[in-house]
């Protein structure tokens, strides 16, 4: 009897077990009320926090800056750097904008439940098909010691993750890669809606990066011309041929904004060091603007405009600006930035022999441009594609 009775309490042993545990987990506290110190701590025992190390690596984030010491782990900067990473190599940025950090929260709450970090990070990173396509392949480098390689990708990715901090909220995006010479225009979701060839600046005038936004687009544009191509080459050709401005249509102004007559000028007298008067050439298909220009916010005097030499746009070597972007589908991109028709698509056709008044078009929505000077990306079919460093900056440190 006594056996018997010892193995009927044996069986009870496993519901026991499971008891116990499902007393254990009932005590543990609901992440959901953790406050971040605790948050942390959680993250920070056993393996936890080494496997988002490891998740982080195989994204391209340089890990080493967020190793956990005695005192501080860093999950909170950890998981900002892989959801919205760190700013690029820009020379104007015309607004950093902060990351949800509600979203960074659930996704540590996600984590102390034990959710995988592939998982998790589903939703912080960006969504963008051309990210997860450069993460595969960064991967599938690092996994083959391919480090100068990698290292172009990673940047890159780091560049669009960048893109998914600053375009939030956006209904769309156009992002131009200058050492490709291409622009990419993208909807909410990361898809690529238009994409289009550019030409960009030459090695002597580059196409600096800057992070801003469109503010409007400018039909039959005048083109202003900048300082240092005034007096540089137009000034030069000016005193030295008396019909050069009249036969490229190109006004003077002076310091009131009036057009001065040009035949009125002591040209002997003017110089680069004497030369108070501006340039601006009168709109029409002759313009070097075209009939198009993007207006984008920044203090460099950098556009998106049309041209009028459109045959340029069938060569390889596309960089040939004096540091603006010019763009082969002006019309298509205008009405990709207004999210309507806002030009019709012959408008770059239609007979253009006279000088119409520039017409300015404020777009209602915030579009933000990104003109990154990126090593590497991804085409439509998600095959890695890598681009000559034409401004020889070298390999990237990211």
């Amino acid at each position: 009897m006594q056996m018997f009775s010892g193995l009927g309490r044996s069986r009870y042993v496993p519901i026991l077990i499971l008891y116990a545990l499902v007393m254990i987990q009932s005590c543990k506290k609901d992440p959901a009320k953790m406050t971040k110190e605790e948050l942390v701590s959680e993250l920070s025992k056993d393996k936890t926090y080494s496997k988002i190390l490891e998740y982080a690596h195989f994204s391209g984030v340089n890990t080493s800056k967020f190793e956990a010491s005695a005192d501080k782990t860093p999950v909170w900067g950890l998981l900002e750097e892989i959801g919205y990473g760190h700013k690029p190599s820009i020379r104007h940025t015309e607004k950093k904008l902060g990351v949800d950090s509600s979203l960074l929260r659930a996704v540590a709450e996600d984590l102390v439940k034990g959710q995988s970090p592939e998982k998790a990070m589903e939703k912080l990173e960006p969504v963008f098909p051309v990210y997860r396509n450069l993460k595969i392949h960064y991967a599938r480098l690092i996994k083959s010691e391919k480090k100068d390689s990698a290292a172009v990708v990673a940047e890159s990715l780091n560049a669009y993750r960048w893109v998914h901090r600053q375009a939030q909220g956006a209904p769309r995006l156009v992002l131009v890669n200058i050492r490709g010479a291409y622009l990419t225009g993208m909807d909410s979701a990361g898809k690529d809606v238009i994409t289009m060839r550019t030409i960009v600046g030459k090695k002597d005038t580059p196409t600096p990066t800057i992070d801003t936004y469109a503010t409007s687009i400018v039909t039959h544009p005048y083109w202003n011309v900048p300082k240092s191509i005034a007096i540089k080459e137009i000034l030069p050709k000016a005193k030295q041929n008396g019909s050069y401005l009249e036969k490229n249509k190109i006004e003077v102004i002076d310091k009131k904004g009036e057009v001065v007559d040009p035949s009125q000028l002591d040209w002997d007298e003017l110089s680069a060091d004497n030369f108070p008067y501006r340039f601006r050439q009168e709109t029409g298909e002759d313009n070097s603007l075209g009939l198009l220009k993007v207006e984008i916010k920044n203090p460099l005097a950098i556009y998106l405009h049309d041209t009028n030499a459109r045959y340029l746009f069938k060569s390889e070597n596309r960089y040939r600006s004096h540091g603006c972007v010019r763009v082969e589908h002006p019309t298509d991109l205008a009405n990709f930035m207004a999210g309507s028709e806002l030009l019709k698509s012959d408008f770059l056709t239609e007979p253009d022999t006279v000088s119409t008044p520039p017409k300015w078009h404020k777009l209602q929505k915030r579009i933000p441009v990104f003109l990154f000077y990126l090593g590497a990306d991804c085409n439509e079919k998600g095959d890695l594609i890598y681009f000559d460093d034409v401004y020889r900056r070298g390999v990237p440190k990211v």
